[in-house]
């Protein structure tokens, strides 16, 4: 294994290869819950294309890839929280089948559980993860060249790795954050400062922020660099970013937009196995004619009509809320001329108010609460339009993966929705729109019904569409500079 050669960094000097360390609480298909998990499953196998010896260290769930696969133990050791001794094990992926090599934490007591988020000691979870990760570096006969943090679940590590005594061998290694949305923050009291493994006191300004221990602010504060996930975020967090806006400014110095890709691997249409029918932009018309088919037979709707869909967390920063009214107004108003089918999980009563719709339309509209990877492949090259109102959207990946299947966007001019989506009336190839809110969504489909009437011309825009490269080449290369700045 690369990490236990003892020349492994002058080998990678001399060749100009870096070695980088992904630290995230998501990578797809290990574990998913948005878009974090996708660009962490990507990022790194793009790196690695590129010469480079990616890697992705994050805890170890109970999931259906660590009961599948096969790992063995690289590590075997404690993390001390506080008080508390964790047994925590790091366990390698052998057979490199993501592209590049995943090893997860395993910690007794804290990850042997389905779930990723939400429980009422994740703080205790995240910070004994980031601890054992960096006692496990800490060890390594070399130092791996930069240090890449995703969000605040890993946001500790930059300010342990300058600040703690015992990774000072460590501390001029490079760390990078991502901020994929900094609405999530991971905040909490000053009574679980004792956590920390031991650094001068007079350092705990780094840590705080509104009177908290803030993890990505300590991360903003003591990460070398900053990137967000789009150029437009970058200019929007600056005035919101749930309390951290001053912060954000006084750093913008050291931070760079870069736009997230796809991996083109997994969304293709041409070699997907999850769709009814293959295709490409030579077949694109049989072909999303055939997955539409099979999508309407399976939920019950006409495929003679435009299916529009939503996929998605059903939370307020989507816009969710405002889909029940959105539907019923446009299903009222169209008088039963189109589809609409719903897929995604969240709030609860959202959840209610959209199954309720499947009993007064019957035949015009579904819902599937919940989430499925192979449906959501599906619905991408069967529908017609994807709809994303969101009020907050730090990149969106949802309007990238429409675009490669030839599915039209609707989408609010916000945050990466609009770096990547030209409106239709600007020569482009979706439909925009400027506020989250009934009406604007409301009037943006009846313009999608329009141009659904068009046919030759939603030939030319699929067509368009699905010749975008919306790959991770470009921002693969783009994050190897911001390594060696």
């Amino acid at each position: 294994m690369l990490n236990h050669l003892p020349n492994l960094k002058q080998f990678l000097s001399e060749y100009h290869f870096m070695e980088i360390i992904h630290v995230s609480a998501e990578c797809y298909p290990v574990a998913k819950v948005g878009g974090l998990g996708d660009v962490v499953g990507a990022l790194p196998k793009y790196q690695n294309k590129l010469g480079h010896f990616a890697k992705v260290v994050m805890p170890a769930y109970q999931t259906k890839f660590l009961a599948e696969n096969q790992f063995e133990t690289v590590y075997d050791g404690w993390a001390k929280v506080g008080s508390t001794n964790y047994q925590a094990r790091i366990l390698r992926e052998k057979t490199n089948k993501l592209g590049f090599d995943v090893f997860l934490v395993h910690i007794a007591g804290l990850f042997d559980r389905d779930g990723v988020y939400g429980y009422a000691d994740d703080t205790e979870r995240f910070l004994a993860f980031q601890i054992a990760t960096l006692d496990w570096i800490a060890q390594w006969e070399h130092r791996p060249d930069v240090v890449h943090v995703h969000d605040h679940h890993a946001g500790l590590i930059p300010f342990m790795m300058s600040n703690c005594h015992q990774y000072a061998h460590i501390s001029q290694v490079p760390t990078v954050l991502t901020i994929h949305n900094a609405q999530y923050q991971g905040q909490f009291g000053w009574d679980k400062l004792h956590y920390f493994p031991s650094f001068d006191l007079v350092n705990t300004n780094k840590l705080d922020w509104a009177s908290a221990i803030n993890p990505l602010a300590a991360a903003i504060k003591c990460a070398w660099r900053i990137t967000t996930v789009s150029p437009s975020y970058l200019d929007e967090i600056s005035y919101a970013a749930n309390g951290l806006e001053r912060l954000l400014s006084q750093e913008r110095g050291k931070s760079i937009g870069v736009l997230n890709g796809i991996d083109t691997e997994v969304w293709n249409p041409q070699k997907d196995k999850m769709i009814a029918k293959s295709y490409n932009v030579r077949t694109l018309e049989s072909g999303k004619k055939a997955n539409k088919e099979e999508l309407c037979r399976v939920f019950n709707l006409d495929a003679s009509k435009p299916l529009y869909t939503f996929i998605g967390r059903l939370v307020g920063e989507k816009g969710a809320d405002l889909l029940p009214d959105i539907f019923y107004n446009a299903l009222a108003q169209s008088n039963g001329e189109i589809n609409i089918l719903v897929l995604g999980s969240g709030d609860t009563h959202v959840e209610d108010r959209l199954n309720a719709i499947t009993h007064q339309y019957p035949g015009s509209y579904n819902a599937f609460i919940g989430y499925n990877e192979a449906l959501s492949h599906q619905i991408y090259a069967g529908a017609d339009f994807l709809l994303m109102p969101s009020r907050v959207e730090p990149c969106g990946l949802n309007q990238m993966y429409a675009l490669r299947y030839g599915t039209i966007p609707i989408v609010r001019r916000i945050g990466g929705l609009k770096d990547t989506v030209v409106d239709i009336g600007d020569g482009g190839f979706g439909i925009c729109h400027d506020q989250s809110s009934v009406w604007d969504v409301g009037h943006a489909i009846g313009r999608a019904y329009e141009l659904y009437q068009d046919q030759k011309k939603v030939k030319e825009i699929r067509k368009l569409m699905m010749s975008i490269d919306h790959s991770w080449d470009n921002s693969a290369q783009q994050y190897l500079s911001i390594y060696q700045m």
